[in-house]
């Protein structure tokens, strides 16, 4: 069987990405995660992240399934939605960097968890994006510090466990709090991973489990970032309260809130890949998963990923198409001027292109990076769909690609293409994809 034309290939990758963002749908895991459960009194739901809304609506329907109605809650999305009963309101966030929205919905979580008496049941459901959504700062510093400090970690390079043992340090909800917060009620956490490894306390900033870092761990790593320097004094000075024992830690594993806590795993990056290679198979192709995660700046990993699938596209010696898929997520390191429009999967995707532009073996690679959460970076895309063709279109365009990926500009290079890949928001976020197909 010949390789796919281009049309006919960006169909298919747009398929096999709906697969791996289908598997990855919050509603379905959760409702066969709560099938053993019973709940010992009054149900509180605490739906936290990009999944929340669905999540809610399943618990909803769940418990109206047995008869029975939350007792309150809270839903936190990052867009406008319908309440899923009247006790739970939608209280929208902001995100990726934390603004007005955001601290509005974490006094509303605050009202929320207070309403929790003696045996009530506390719900968590948690996906990934909540550190934004509710980013307000712990007592004694500004918002707008805070915001400063999520925007520099966004451009630092640093992935998102990295950036989250830093960020739930100053969080008002982040490292645990939620937890304490809540610790009058039996607590059952459902959570969707959005970081490599499924690392509990990264995910979402661990509301709800404890924090293994230190405070000297935090300022060691800032520095280690080159961020001591940029960013507001006020946050050192926290950390230097901690550190001399003015002022208290995180909530560490012998903290009395985590007693009564159960936390469940229901979808991981891994679901949406097999999902993925499956949906291949069964449309005719040879599909294989890399185990290695996707990992490191984004450019220099499209490069990598480009190079490596010309090299299997020259040796294929089948008839059928050739699918190879990877599931993780990169970084982008931004300068103190960097001013581009972009994500990291259209970053990964524009350097990819660079690559396959240069094939002269008639090989036809196409090759789809796009988050499964819908939205890449601060734009309306989820990432690309690029084959050997996408750089020469950047040109005719009239715009220099090479120019536009070192200002980290990828997204109006990519969209001047028509290379953009937008699916709108998935309801759910289990970091990235990348698929390549010839």
């Amino acid at each position: 069987m010949p390789a796919p034309d281009r049309a006919r290939a960006r169909a298919l990758l747009e398929e096999l990405y709906a697969a791996a963002v289908g598997a990855a749908a919050p509603g379905p895991a959760l409702e066969r995660a709560l099938a053993g459960v019973v709940p010992v009194g009054p149900v509180r739901l605490f739906a936290l992240g990009k999944a929340s809304l669905a999540m809610a609506e399943t618990a909803v329907a769940v418990l109206t399934a047995r008869g029975r109605s939350p007792a309150g809650g809270i839903v936190v999305p990052p867009v406008e939605g319908s309440a899923p009963h009247p006790r739970v309101p939608v209280v929208p966030g902001d995100h990726p960097e934390p603004g007005e929205r955001s601290r509005t919905a974490a006094a509303a979580l605050a009202r929320t968890a207070a309403d929790t008496k003696p045996g009530d049941e506390a719900w968590v459901l948690l996906s990934g994006g909540a550190t934004s959504l509710l980013g307000a700062p712990v007592d004694g510093l500004h918002p707008a510090d805070l915001t400063e400090l999520y925007r520099l970690l966004l451009g630092s390079g640093l992935d998102i466990s990295a950036m989250n043992r830093i960020r739930k340090r100053f969080s008002r909800w982040g490292a645990g709090r939620l937890a304490a917060a809540l610790a009058a009620a039996r607590i059952r956490v459902f959570v969707v991973s959005d970081v490599i490894g499924d690392d509990l306390p990264s995910i979402g900033s661990g509301p709800c489990v404890p924090d293994p870092t230190t405070a000297a761990e935090v300022r060691q790593a800032l520095e280690a970032a080159g961020l001591t320097a940029r960013i507001a004094p006020a946050l050192l000075e926290l950390l230097r309260e901690v550190e001399a024992g003015r002022a208290a830690e995180t909530p560490k594993p012998d903290h009395p809130a985590f007693a009564r806590i159960e936390t469940r795993l229901i979808v991981s990056n891994r679901l949406a890949l097999e999902a993925a290679a499956a949906r291949a198979a069964a449309l005719g192709c040879a599909a294989r998963i890399v185990e290695t995660p996707l990992a490191g700046e984004a450019a220099s990993t499209g490069r990598h990923i480009a190079d490596g699938l010309l090299r299997y596209a020259r040796g294929s010696t089948g008839q059928q198409p050739q699918c190879v898929i990877w599931g993780g997520e990169t970084t982008v390191t931004l300068g103190p001027d960097a001013a581009g429009l972009g994500g990291r999967s259209q970053e990964l995707a524009l350097a990819a292109a660079e690559v396959l532009a240069g094939d002269t073996s008639d090989s036809s690679v196409n090759l789809l990076a796009a988050g499964t959460d819908g939205r890449d970076g601060p734009t309306d895309a989820a990432g690309a769909v690029v084959d050997g063709t996408t750089w020469a279109a950047v040109r005719r365009a009239g715009r220099d690609p090479a120019r536009d990926l070192a200002a980290h500009d990828a997204y109006r290079a990519l969209d001047a293409a028509g290379a953009l890949l937008r699916p709108g928001l998935t309801g759910t976020n289990v970091m990235d994809v990348a698929i390549g197909l010839w």
